[in-house]
C-alpha cells in the first residue's frame, strides 16, 4: 500500500537557511517555497490481534511496565537500574522508568506505550504521582479484562467507571485541607522526594522567599554547598510554538542558558527580517528566544527545519494577552531582558533590527504551555524601577479591570525566581554521578508536588485516601441501574486499594492486612510506612497534594477505559532475520 501527496514545502534535502531570492542558498539557510516535493508513505505488513488475544497481549505489556515502576512506590520503595546510551543510572522516578521501557513483542509494547501515556499525562498535569497513576491503571485494566472475559459489556463498564471517578473527585476536593505554613510545605515536598527531609527543607525555604506565585529553578553549582538564592524572573502563560524546538526530550522542554531575546509586537511574516539576527547569534554560538505577536507558517517551518538540522538554536513563543495588556507584558519582558521593544507604534521595525537590540536572559525554560525567564543580574535596578512605576499607576487608577491587570504585572515582575543551587558532586546529599541524577529527579518531583498542594490543598498520604474512598463506592453504585455499570464501580473500588498495598509490600508488610486495618480507621488515619504505625497522617506530615491524587485517578480510569474497549491492535509485523549463509572452506560467502 502506498499513499502520496504533493505540497509546496520548504523541507528540502539540502541543508539550511532560507532561499529567499530564487534557487540560491542565503546565509546557510534553505527555504524555497517554489520547491515541490512528492512525499510517499508505504505501509509495511501488519500483525493483527483481535479480542481476547489482543487484550491479553496488551495486559502482558502493561504488567511488565507496572511491575518495574510499582516497586519504587512509597518511602521504602526500591530503586531501578537503567542502562542506556552506555550510561548507568540508578533512579526512583516513575515517569523516567516508564519512558525507558521498550518491549520486544510489538503488541505488548503497545500496552506499555498506553501506560507510558498515563505517566506523561500525569507529569504534564501535576508533575508528580506517575507511579500511583500506573498502579491504579494496571489494577483497573486487570479487573476490567476479567469482567469482559466473563461477558460484561466493556462500554457499560467504562461508563460505570467514569461515573464513579467523577463522584470520587467531588469527595476528594471537599475533603482536601489547605496548605498552612512551612511545615505543610516541607511535609509535601519531603514525601514526594521519597521522605528526604533535606529536599523538603530546600523547597520550603524557596517557597518562603518567593511566595505561592513564584518560580523555582534547579541548577548545578561549583560551590561545596546546596543553597537557595532569589533572582529576578518572570513566567508567562505561553509555551513553544512547535515541539521541534525542544532541547530536552525526556522533560519535553526547551532549556537555554545565556540566551539572546528578541521582543516585538509585530507578526514575523518574512524570514529575511530575522536573517541578520540569526547569523549573529549563530556566530556567537548563543541560543535565540523570539517572543512575538505571531509568526507565519512559512517562517516557523524554516526555523524548525534549520533547528532540526542543527544550524540554529532557536525557539519561538507567541505572546499571550490582547490589546494594551499584551503590549504592556512585552514591554516588561523587554525591560527584564534589556532588549529594545520593537514596536510598530514606535516606528521600530523588524527589518533592519540589529543584534544590539536583543536582550539577554540568564536562563530560559519553555514547556508546552509556559515560558520562564530568569533575568540577567544587570537588569535588576531597571526592574525595581518599573515595579515602582506600576505601583504608582495602580494607586492612581479607579478602573477595576485596569487595577487587576496592573496587579498581575506587579506579581509577575516581583515574584522572582528561587534558584536551588546544587553542588555538582554533592547535590542534596548525592555523592556519585549516578545518585546525582536520581536526586535531581526527586527535587523536580518535590517542587511540582508543592505547587500542586498549594493550589488544591492536601489529603492523607500513604494510599490511605484511596482506601477510604473505596468505602464510598456502595453508595455511588446505588445510583446505577445497569448491572455492568455497577461492575465498573466495583472495578474502581478494587483498584483504589492497589497503591496502599504496593506501599506496604515495598515496606515489607502484608498489603492486605494494612488495607483491612486502614478501612476501619477514620479519614485522616492510615498506615505510615516510615514509622510502621497507624496514625493521623496529616499530623505526622504524610500528605499528598489533592491535585496529584485527583489527576492520578482520572488519568488511570481514562486509559483503562481505552484498553477495555479495544477490540483489535495493528502493529508492524516483525521481519524474521535471514538465515546465515554457511561458510564453506575455500569459498567466500
Amino acid at each position: 500500500m502506498s499513499v502520496s501527496f504533493s505540497s509546496s514545502s520548504l523541507f528540502s534535502q539540502k541543508p539550511l537557511l532560507p532561499n529567499l531570492f530564487g534557487n540560491q542558498r542565503v546565509s546557510g539557510l534553505w527555504s524555497n517555497p517554489q520547491i515541490v516535493r512528492k512525499f510517499v508513505v508505504r505501509a509495511g505488513a501488519k500483525r493483527v490481534s483481535f479480542g481476547k488475544e489482543c487484550r491479553e497481549a496488551l495486559q502482558a505489556g502493561i504488567d511488565k511496565l507496572a511491575d518495574a515502576v510499582s516497586i519504587t512506590l512509597g518511602p521504602r520503595g526500591r530503586n531501578v537500574v537503567l542502562f542506556e546510551s552506555d550510561t548507568l543510572k540508578v533512579i526512583n522516578d516513575g515517569v523516567t522508568i516508564a519512558r525507558s521501557i521498550e518491549l520486544s513483542d510489538a503488541v505488548e509494547n503497545a500496552g506499555a506505550m498506553l501506560i507510558q501515556e498515563v505517566a506523561s499525562k500525569m507529569n504534564d498535569l501535576a508533575g508528580d504521582g506517575t507511579t500511583t497513576a500506573i498502579v491504579l491503571a494496571r489494577a483497573m485494566i486487570k479487573s476490567g479484562a476479567l469482567a469482559v472475559a466473563f461477558g460484561a459489556n466493556p462500554i457499560s463498564l467504562r461508563k460505570g467507571m467514569d461515573k464513579t471517578v467523577k463522584e470520587l473527585v467531588k469527595v476528594l476536593k471537599k475533603k482536601s485541607v489547605p496548605v498552612k505554613g512551612r511545615d505543610d510545605i516541607k511535609a509535601v515536598a519531603s514525601i514526594s522526594a521519597g521522605n528526604d527531609e533535606c529536599i523538603g527543607n530546600l523547597i520550603a525555604e524557596a517557597i518562603e522567599k518567593i511566595g505561592p506565585d513564584g518560580i523555582i529553578s534547579i541548577e548545578s553549582s561549583t560551590s561545596s554547598e546546596t543553597f537557595v538564592i532569589i533572582e529576578e524572573g518572570m513566567k508567562i502563560d505561553k509555551g513553544y510554538m512547535s515541539p521541534h524546538f525542544i532541547t530536552d526530550q525526556n522533560k519535553s522542554v526547551v532549556e537555554f542558558d545565556n540566551a539572546k531575546v528578541l521582543v516585538t509586537d509585530q507578526k514575523i511574516s518574512n524570514v529575511k527580517e530575522l536573517v541578520p539576527l540569526l547569523e549573529k547569534t549563530t556566530q556567537l554560538s548563543v541560543p535565540l528566544l523570539i517572543i512575538a505577536e505571531d509568526i507565519s507558517r512559512q517562517v516557523l517551518e524554516t526555523l524548525v527545519v534549520n533547528k532540526m538540522q542543527g544550524l540554529l538554536n532557536v525557539a519561538v513563543v507567541k505572546c499571550p494577552g490582547v490589546g494594551e495588556g499584551k503590549k504592556a507584558l512585552l514591554q516588561d519582558i523587554a525591560l527584564m531582558t534589556g532588549a529594545d521593544f520593537l514596536s510598530g507604534d514606535l516606528g521600530l521595525k523588524l527589518d533592519g533590527a540589529t543584534s544590539d537590540q536583543l536582550g539577554i536572559a540568564r536562563k530560559v525554560t519553555i514547556t508546552s504551555n509556559s515560558t520562564t525567564i530568569v533575568a540577567d543580574p544587570t537588569t535588576k535596578a531597571e526592574i525595581q524601577a518599573r515595579i515602582l512605576q506600576i505601583k504608582k499607576d495602580l494607586a492612581e487608577t479607579d478602573n477595576a479591570y485596569l487595577s487587576r491587570k496592573l496587579s498581575e504585572r506587579i506579581a509577575k515582575l516581583s515574584g522572582g525566581v528561587a534558584v536551588i543551587k546544587q553542588n555538582e558532586w554533592d547535590q542534596v546529599g548525592a555523592h556519585t554521578e549516578v545518585e546525582l541524577e536520581d536526586r535531581k529527579l526527586r527535587v523536580e518531583d518535590a517542587k511540582n508536588a508543592t505547587f500542586a498542594a498549594m493550589d488544591e490543598g492536601i489529603v492523607p498520604g500513604g494510599g490511605s485516601t484511596y482506601v477510604h474512598l473505596s468505602e464510598l463506592i456502595p453508595i455511588i453504585k446505588n445510583s446505577m441501574e445497569d448491572l455492568d455499570e455497577q461492575i465498573g464501580a466495583d472495578i474502581v473500588a478494587k483498584a483504589l486499594l492497589a497503591p496502599a498495598k504496593s506501599i506496604a509490600t515495598n515496606a515489607g508488610v502484608d498489603g492486605d492486612v494494612v488495607v483491612e486495618k486502614t478501612r476501619t480507621c477514620d479519614w485522616r488515619t492510615g498506615y505510615n510506612a516510615m514509622t510502621c504505625r497507624y496514625e493521623d497522617l496529616l499530623s505526622a506530615g504524610v500528605a499528598d497534594p489533592c491535585r496529584v491524587s485527583r489527576c492520578a485517578l482520572q488519568s488511570a480510569v481514562s486509559v483503562a477505559g481505552v484498553v477495555l474497549t479495544t477490540q483489535a491492535v495493528l502493529v508492524e509485523k516483525t521481519k524474521k532475520p535471514k538465515p546465515r549463509i554457511p561458510q564453506v572452506p575455500g569459498i567466500t560467502p
